[in-house]
């Protein structure tokens, strides 16, 4: 692919969001997991227009999501069963919340971000996000199942690079419908856990069988987070937040971590800078208003928090863990 190619290629690249956007909400993967299926057929079990969804479906097709036979019915692809709701790993969840309108709107202000310094979600919406998903209900669940579904692709991940079972009790700070923490049960059936977060976050746990290794704790991570715990995790929580706010999560913890205990934050690093990694900050900029840190700003922001970096352990995503102790 040339350089014209290429740079086509990313200035049109929101339309292939799109157009996967929408086969997740139909839920085309699903409906092609077993044979072939005619378009007919398909926007009948959809309720679509027959000729736009076969319009859509010839677009996927040209980027290997799905397969047109020779006799016009569709198959999907490996890429395609990414998108089934079954599938190990699914990106369905994500799919569906990255396509929707108001997350895809503050996109269109980040000219607007960048000159001025505003966040796009707020300059659009007149409200940040977290503020927004509360008032909007159905958008915070598919929010909450998108996060679950990125937490079950790098638990494992996780799991192979840190050693969790050298503690007693685990909690898991604004730790969603606990993805995370069933897996760290699963794989360590002496450890008790704690899950915590918001109390309609909550309200859906789902532990895999670990409930009677689990409290289910709902609350404010700014103002108390539960205490008794020998090590404190927080997955992707930080990245949210500018500097304020998150020394006011970590002073939080700090007034529960137990001197001989342990702080476990995991993140993306941008001394890292990849693809990944770099547009995952611009995503914090847009979106929440938080931002990705190098090593050296989380021991920075740590340090006035009462806490010390002692290491960075790498897992086979671009997630990295990483471990602090208390100062105090």
């Amino acid at each position: 692919m040339d350089a014209p190619e290429q740079m086509q290629r990313l200035i049109i690249g929101h339309r292939m969001t799109q157009a996967v956007h929408v086969a997740a909400v139909l839920g085309l993967s699903d409906l092609l997991a077993g044979d072939p299926v005619g378009v007919a057929d398909l926007a009948a079990a959809t309720d679509c227009d027959l000729r736009s969804l076969h319009r859509l479906l010839r677009a996927l097709a040209s980027i290997e999501v799905y397969r047109e036979l020779p006799d016009g019915r569709y198959t999907s692809t490996p890429l395609g069963d990414q998108l089934r709701s079954d599938s190990v790993g699914s990106r369905r969840a994500l799919a569906i919340f990255e396509g929707r309108p108001y997350n895809w709107q503050p996109w269109s202000a980040l000219v607007h971000n960048v000159r001025t310094g505003e966040n796009a979600f707020t300059a659009v919406h007149g409200r940040g996000s977290w503020e927004y998903r509360t008032d909007h209900p159905d958008e915070s669940t598919i929010f909450d199942a998108a996060m679950t579904s990125i937490s079950d692709r790098v638990a494992a991940a996780i799991l192979d690079a840190y050693d969790f079972g050298r503690f007693a009790t685990l909690v898991d700070v604004a730790g969603g419908r606990g993805a995370l923490l069933a897996a760290i049960l699963a794989r360590h059936p002496a450890l008790r856990g704690v899950l915590f977060d918001q109390p309609h976050v909550v309200a859906g746990a789902h532990l895999a069988g670990a409930e009677a290794r689990c409290d289910i704790v709902g609350g404010d991570m700014f103002v108390e987070v539960p205490a008794g715990g020998d090590a404190y995790l927080m997955k992707a929580i930080l990245h949210d937040w500018e500097d304020p706010q998150a020394h006011a999560i970590l002073r939080a913890c700090r007034q529960v971590v137990p001197s001989s205990g342990a702080l476990i934050v995991v993140e993306r690093l941008l001394d890292s800078a990849n693809e990944h990694v770099a547009f995952a900050d611009l995503n914090m900029m847009v979106g929440p208003g938080g931002l990705e840190r190098s090593a050296g700003e989380y021991a920075e922001l740590f340090g006035r928090a009462g806490f010390r970096l002692t290491r960075t352990v790498p897992t086979a995503t671009e997630w990295v863990v990483i471990e602090a102790v208390p100062t105090e």
